[in-house]
C-alpha cells in the first residue's frame, strides 16, 4: 500500500496566511451579510434606515399568514422541479449525443458551452425578444399555428418563458460536467457489454447512468441552489414576477417587498427562510439521495 503524502509547512503560521484571503472573502461577503440579514429579521426598519425598531418574530408571523408568500412557495417549488429536472434531462442527453460525435466534434462541444458565458440577465432578454406577443420570432410562429401566445396576460405561458430561459442558461455547465463524466468511463467496460449483446440503451442504463451518478448528484445540488438564487436575473429581465403575482418566486419576492414596498424587515425575514429552505435541501439530498450515489 503507497504511503500517505502529506505536506509539513516549517512555519506554523504560513498555512493560515494561504487560507487568509478565502477565509476573509466568505466572511465578508457570506458570513456577514447572513448576520446582518438574521437581525435586521427582527427587526422594523423604514425605507431610509433612520429608525428601527425591535419586533421579534413579528416579520415571520406576518410572512406566513401572508397568502401571497405561501403562494410563492408554491410556485418557487414547481419552478425548481422544471429547472432541475429539464436542465439535468436535456444536458444528459446533449453530452450523450456529443460523447459519440467524432467528425466535428469541437464544433459541436463550443455551440453547447457557449451559452454559459451568457449572463442570466442577457439570457432573460433574449427569450423575452424570441417569445414577445409583438416582436417575438417563436410568438409569430406559434401564432401562425393557431396558438394565441401571450406571456403578459397568461400565467402558464409567463412560467414557461422563464423556465426555457433558465434551463437554456445551465444547460452548458451541466453539459461540461456531464460529458467529462463520460469521457472519464473505460471504453472496454462498453466493448464488453457490446460484446456481449446489449445495445445502445442496454449500455447507457446498465454502465454508464450508474458510473454517472456522482456527476447526477453534484448537479442536482447545483441545479436547485440555481433555481433558488441565481434565476433572479431571469425573472426580473422578464416577467418582474408577473402577471400579476404568478412568477413570483421567492428570491424575486425578497427584492421586490424590500427594494420596491420598503419593507426591509420583512424582506429580510424571508431571505433567512430563503436561505434555511436551501440549506435543509442540501441536507436532506446529502442525507437521503447520496445514499444511492455509487462511488
Amino acid at each position: 500500500m503507497a504511503a500517505e503524502k502529506r505536506v509539513l509547512f516549517k512555519s506554523a503560521w504560513l498555512p493560515w496566511v494561504l487560507l487568509a484571503p478565502q477565509v476573509i472573502v466568505i466572511a465578508v461577503f457570506f458570513f456577514w451579510p447572513a448576520g446582518q440579514a438574521l437581525l435586521q429579521s427582527f427587526q422594523e426598519q423604514d425605507v431610509f434606515g433612520m429608525s428601527t425598531q425591535w419586533v421579534g418574530l413579528a416579520n415571520f408571523r406576518a410572512l406566513f399568514a401572508d397568502p401571497a408568500y405561501l403562494q410563492s412557495f408554491k410556485i418557487t417549488a414547481f419552478f425548481s422541479v422544471l429547472v432541475a429536472a429539464l436542465g439535468i434531462a436535456i444536458s444528459l442527453m446533449l453530452a450523450v449525443f456529443a460523447d459519440r460525435i467524432v467528425r466535428g466534434e469541437l464544433v459541436y462541444k463550443t455551440f453547447l458551452i457557449v451559452p454559459y458565458a451568457v449572463a442570466p440577465a442577457v439570457a432573460g432578454v433574449l427569450w423575452l425578444f424570441l417569445f414577445s406577443p409583438t416582436l417575438g420570432v417563436v410568438a409569430y410562429g406559434l401564432r401562425s399555428l393557431g396558438y394565441d401566445w401571450n406571456y403578459l396576460l397568461n400565467s402558464n405561458h409567463a412560467v414557461t418563458l422563464i423556465v426555457i430561459a433558465a434551463v437554456w442558461k445551465q444547460i452548458s455547465y451541466n453539459f461540461l460536467f456531464f460529458l467529462a463524466g463520460l469521457q472519464s468511463i473505460p471504453k472496454s467496460l462498453i466493448e464488453a457489454a457490446a460484446i456481449d449483446g446489449a445495445g445502445a440503451w442496454r449500455r447507457f442504463w446498465s454502465i454508464q447512468f450508474p458510473l454517472l451518478s456522482p456527476t447526477t448528484f453534484f448537479l442536482l445540488v447545483i441545479n436547485v441552489v440555481y433555481a433558488f438564487f441565481d434565476t433572479f436575473s431571469i425573472v426580473d429581465a422578464t416577467t418582474q414576477g408577473g402577471p400579476g403575482q404568478d412568477t413570483m418566486i421567492l428570491v424575486y419576492k425578497v427584492y421586490n417587498d424590500g427594494f420596491k414596498n420598503g419593507d426591509l424587515g420583512g424582506s429580510a425575514a424571508q431571505s433567512v427562510v430563503l436561505m434555511a429552505i436551501v440549506i435543509a435541501l442540501t441536507v436532506v439530498q446529502f442525507r437521503y439521495v447520496e445514499k444511492k450515489v455509487q462511488y
